[in-house]
């Protein structure tokens, strides 16, 4: 189970990296309720139904995947296992999944492609106060085969992170990160000078300039109300991402399992949704796409992975997720993860 591999990851790392990763905003209340909101909604399975045969598959962006779980994009990879995010890749690619590589990953984009071409690629995009380094990393990522932008639209400023703070963790290799490459950085930066290079002015033109003039598909990552939502397809996201980043920015939003369904509602039929925040088990699976989810983006998990077993490790927690989807589509009396909607799901009983 994945509570074996955060426990492992926390006694094998060291208490800066670790709290980084681990960490989230405030009091860490969303963080918390990220994982306990999928457990507000109960399963209703059907009975008597042929499940010899199940497939897992789902669409996204118009492409079909052999399964819904797929790599969250997460920074640092390299504090976790010294191949950093080319180990991650190959576990994605050994699992069937899609790797969607950060901008502050600790490998570039055109480096991933070249070790490991064959596993689908997106690359999530923070754009930069300088934005020529923004047009040159989306240029990297088309010219590399990725084939998607992932957005992010909730980090204007940094998160209080005080678990960061109250660690000192600061980034030893900063100046190494190949995004920021030749932007004059220095070699030693905490999160919140880092962060100062992101572009706290973005908009929605700026969203649908990229949907138009990139020539890939957009995902906005980070919606969590369906006003914006709409929003994002109006302006051009082929996608929106229901996430808080994972409880790190503004302690006491909603959960994302508590803000998918009325993004669903509004924007389901016009464009693909899909959820991140405190998946960690095949259910929350089946509960997200029964919710209206295409699929799923899985973080912390896989970083634990990495941090116990390297390219192997992180292999273990995305096939241990698929296997236990596979099985609650068993039991739940779904033979096929499109057959999931809303009436397999209904909310806890309250009081």
């Amino acid at each position: 189970m994945l509570a074996e591999f955060e426990r492992l990851a926390e006694a094998r790392m060291a208490p800066g990296p670790h709290g980084f990763f681990a960490g989230g905003a405030g009091d860490e209340a969303t963080l918390a309720e990220n994982v306990t909101a999928w457990r507000g909604w109960r399963i209703r399975p059907r009975v008597l139904v042929d499940v010899a045969t199940r497939d897992t598959g789902t669409t996204v962006l118009g492409q079909r995947l052999p399964h819904p779980v797929l790599v969250a994009p997460t920074a640092f990879h390299r504090l976790a296992t010294p191949d950093g995010e080319v180990a991650t890749a190959r576990a994605a690619l050994a699992a069937g999944s899609v790797m969607c590589l950060s901008t502050f990953s600790t490998v570039g984009a055109a480096e991933l492609a070249a070790q490991v071409p064959e596993v689908r690629r997106w690359f999530q995009l923070y754009v930069f106060r300088d934005r020529g380094i923004t047009a040159a990393l989306v240029d990297a990522a088309v010219a590399s085969g990725y084939e998607a932008l992932v957005l992010t639209v909730d980090l204007p400023v940094l998160g209080l992170r005080e678990r960061d703070l109250r660690s000192g963790f600061v980034l030893e290799e900063a100046a190494a990160i190949p995004s920021l490459a030749g932007s004059g950085v220095p070699r030693r930066m905490t999160l919140a000078e880092l962060t100062e290079v992101v572009d706290p002015s973005l908009t929605w033109a700026d969203l649908e300039r990229f949907a138009g003039q990139s020539g890939l598909p957009v995902l906005a990552k980070g919606v969590l109300v369906p006003e914006d939502a709409e929003r994002a397809v109006d302006h051009g996201a082929a996608g929106v991402v229901v996430s808080n980043h994972g409880g790190r920015q503004l302690d006491g939003v909603l959960a994302t399992a508590e803000a998918l369904p009325a993004v669903v509602d509004r924007v389901g039929g016009r464009a693909d949704v899909l959820v991140d925040g405190g998946i960690r088990r095949g259910g929350d699976v089946l509960k997200a796409l029964a919710l209206g989810a295409r699929a799923v983006l899985v973080g912390r998990p896989v970083l634990w992975g990495l941090a116990v077993g390297g390219e192997a490790g992180a292999r273990q927690v995305l096939d241990l997720l698929v296997a236990e989807f596979d099985n609650a589509l068993a039991l739940a009396g779904a033979p096929r993860a499109a057959d999931l909607d809303r009436s397999f799901v209904q909310p806890a009983r309250r009081g």
